[in-house]
């Protein structure tokens, strides 16, 4: 794959040399009027060339800014140090770049996906939160995680046999192979079988009862990942899971997205008839510094999510090159179901709805 380097140097105000400061005034505001005029060519470049979405973030001079409408009025910013690749698939903009403290980013339609720094904190809440609280699990469907660090995380399992991963977007599989060796290093793994194309209709053509856990390592809902928030998406994945079967979803931050997760709760509490928890953890360069995920499982044997049985931290025998786990372990893993007050009060009183419906005069029958 061809790659796309930017300097940073052409898009920073920094000065290479100490000067007198009446040049340097001159000289900033100089650059400040060149940097404004390269940043509106950059957008209309990027509106009339690309298409891009109005809430894709753009590269300001020297910095990433993450700008969108499911954050209304606040951005998290990066120091860039260099653009390293940037282009444009079928289902959204791609772009990778060196920051000056969270390591290599990807970024999908302006949106930051991963850094070298805290993608461990993700990757392995999203995995071993399911697969530590089942035993043995053995067949396992990624839907999304295109990265591959989720496949990092599962191939740490040795009952698991098979590991299949539906990706819409193979650029970015093929990006983060070039860029992320580390986290793709779970597409290495032999019993991995990668299927390009929609998670939605891979799941409806799954056999009844086929997999021990899915985990769902979606984008936000909006775009290509829409659909993997809808109500008929959960039912396929009830439906392709083994009675006591395990989902672990992406299921957005408590502090800015609670209407989308009582949505998510109220599905999933329709669906699945085993159990259903909501968990967090902390991500610096997530929306808000916190995610979210839904965990479900089908009627049959029972799931304690909140009290892992197969502990992996426990497991000594880790190939080097998945490195050691850096995040997750058996106390943050019970920690994680602890929920603060104000988002206890919202997803209990969704459950109490369930239990006691509301009549149309509005009082709990």
């Amino acid at each position: 794959m061809a790659t796309n380097e930017t300097n940073v140097s052409q898009l920073s105000t920094d000065l290479p040399v100490k000067r007198p400061r009446e040049e340097e005034e001159e000289e900033e505001e100089e650059n400040e009027i060149n940097n404004n005029n390269n940043m509106e060519t950059e957008t209309k470049t990027n509106n009339n060339n690309n298409n891009m979405h109005d809430s894709i973030s753009s590269i300001m001079p020297g910095w990433f800014s993450e700008i969108s409408p499911m954050w209304p009025g606040e951005a998290h910013s990066l120091k860039v140090e260099k653009v390293l690749f940037q282009g444009k698939s079928d289902y959204q903009n791609v772009m990778v770049f060196q920051s000056a403290t969270y390591g290599k980013v990807l970024v999908l339609d302006g949106v930051i996906q991963l850094t070298e720094r805290d993608e461990c904190a993700y990757q392995e809440m999203i995995t071993h939160l399911p697969l530590c609280s089942i035993p043995n699990p053995k067949k396992v469907l990624v839907i999304g995680g295109g990265d591959g660090g989720v496949l990092r995380e599962v191939s740490r399992h040795v009952s698991v046999e098979q590991i299949d991963i539906c990706e819409i977007d193979n650029m970015v599989v093929e990006v983060s192979k070039e860029f992320f060796s580390s986290v793709a290093v779970g597409f290495e793994d032999p019993r991995v079988k990668l299927h390009i194309g929609d998670g939605v209709a891979f799941l409806k053509a799954v056999p009844a009862g086929t997999y021990d856990a899915v985990i769902v390592d979606s984008s936000d809902p909006i775009g290509p990942a829409q659909e993997l928030f809808e109500k008929p998406f959960f039912e396929s994945v009830a439906k392709a899971l083994r009675p006591g079967g395990v989902v672990c979803t992406q299921a957005e931050s408590i502090w800015l997205h609670m209407h989308i997760i009582e949505d998510i709760v109220a599905n999933c509490r329709q669906i699945f008839k085993g159990s259903v928890n909501y968990a967090w953890t902390t991500v610096p360069t997530y929306p808000s510094g916190v995610i979210g995920f839904m965990l479900c499982s089908t009627e049959g044997p029972a799931v304690d999510f909140k009290h892992p049985v197969n502990p992996i931290d426990a497991n000594e025998n880790v190939n080097s090159s998945r490195g050691p786990l850096k995040f997750y372990n058996e106390e943050i893993h019970s920690a994680a179901f602890c929920l603060p007050s104000f988002a206890k009060k919202h997803l209990l009183f969704d459950l109490a709805l369930l239990i006691f419906p509301i009549s149309k005069h509005g009082d709990i029958k």
